[in-house]
């Protein structure tokens, strides 16, 4: 199983106007963090695509680029690339250009992302919404199986026998399809053959089951090699060395973050009750001391069927730069070797 983290570069969202050094700073300790993920032998370090004020992630490939200049061996993701307000030439391009950068470290996560803000932002509208995603995944598939491509579509010029550049380091560019929870989603990464990443950051885990499943039958009567057919799983989650210590430590910060979120949604205000079932033996958010943790990455891989990757997201919280590096370390030094005990799971 791969270990790893995902970030979308949260920032203080306190002050009415952005500020470029505090803002510098927020990227500047993002990379730290990444760095010592690939210090402590962290496999996958990912980070998500926003247009919103608290995030300062709209620029993926661009970080990553950063990233890689600064680590040996962590594999680079976006997590996700919002492939339907995005040119799939240029997304190629620019992976491509952080897999040269990284020397075949890159991958895709291509999905649609949890936020609308960048279908207006690039002049689409929702009532295209799965149009959009279908025609541009399938150019973007296109463009990583040939060097040269003729294409048609509804949303972008033509291409008439083009050649796309770079090409990647790799054979070929992983691509990896990102879902929420919509089962024509999971239908469809089978369908083509690709691996999953499925977001679970509320309820219970074990409820994505039907789902997987659902995705692993497709797979199996489509005919594709066994050897792409994985499935990834992103989570909230936070390591310290006392599990009552990390639920002090994480929640003040995510009941603001969730609540803010859940007004624009129509959602109740976060409660401590809420938390409570969300953090529990069944719930979604993978929290506690790294023995706690162990238990349950492996609790819900067990819940659905086996899953071949888990990556955390931390930095919705409010934690401070520092906790968040204790996080890493024990990630790292303490929650991976307890994974790797477990002989089906040894990395």
């Amino acid at each position: 199983m791969e270990i790893g983290l995902d970030s979308f570069i949260a920032k203080d969202v306190a002050s009415k106007v952005s500020n470029g050094i505090d803002d510098a700073k927020a990227i500047s300790e993002q990379l730290e963090r990444i760095r010592l993920a690939d210090e402590v032998g962290l496999d996958i370090f990912g980070i998500g695509e926003h247009h919103r004020r608290e995030f300062l992630d709209s620029a993926t490939a661009v970080i990553l680029a950063a990233a890689a200049a600064v680590t040996k061996k962590i594999r680079l993701t976006s997590a996700v690339t919002v492939l339907s307000a995005a040119d799939p030439v240029r997304v190629f391009q620019e992976f491509a250009t952080l897999d040269l950068i990284s020397r075949g470290r890159a991958e895709i996560i291509a999905g649609r992302g949890s936020f609308i803000e960048a279908f207006p932002l690039f002049g689409y509208t929702l009532d295209d919404y799965e149009a959009l995603y279908e025609e541009k995944l399938s150019l973007l598939l296109r463009i990583s199986q040939n060097e040269k491509v003729t294409w048609r579509g509804q949303f972008r010029p033509q291409l008439n026998d083009v050649g796309i550049y770079p090409r990647p380091f790799q054979p070929a560019l992983p691509v990896w399809i990102g879902v929420g929870g919509t089962p024509a989603s999971f239908q469809r990464a089978g369908m083509l053959g690709l691996p999953l990443a499925v977001a679970v950051i509320g309820g219970q885990t074990r409820r994505f089951r039907p789902l997987i499943d659902l995705y692993r039958e497709t797979y199996r009567a489509a005919g594709h090699p066994p050897a792409n057919r994985k499935v990834a799983l992103h989570s909230l989650g936070y390591v310290a060395a006392d599990t009552a210590l990390a639920m002090e430590q994480y929640y003040p910060g995510y009941a603001e973050v969730f609540t803010r979120i859940g007004r624009e949604r129509g959602w109740p205000p976060v409660t401590r009750q809420h938390f409570d079932a969300v953090t529990g033996p069944e719930g979604a958010i993978i929290i506690g001391n790294p023995e706690t943790v162990a238990e349950k990455i492996l609790r819900h891989s067990e819940a659905l069927g086996g899953i071949d990757r888990v990556t955390f997201q931390m930095d919705n919280a409010g934690l401070t730069h520092m906790q968040m590096m204790k996080s890493i370390e024990l990630l790292g030094t303490k929650v991976a070797p307890l994974i790797e005990s477990t002989p089906e799971f040894k990395r």
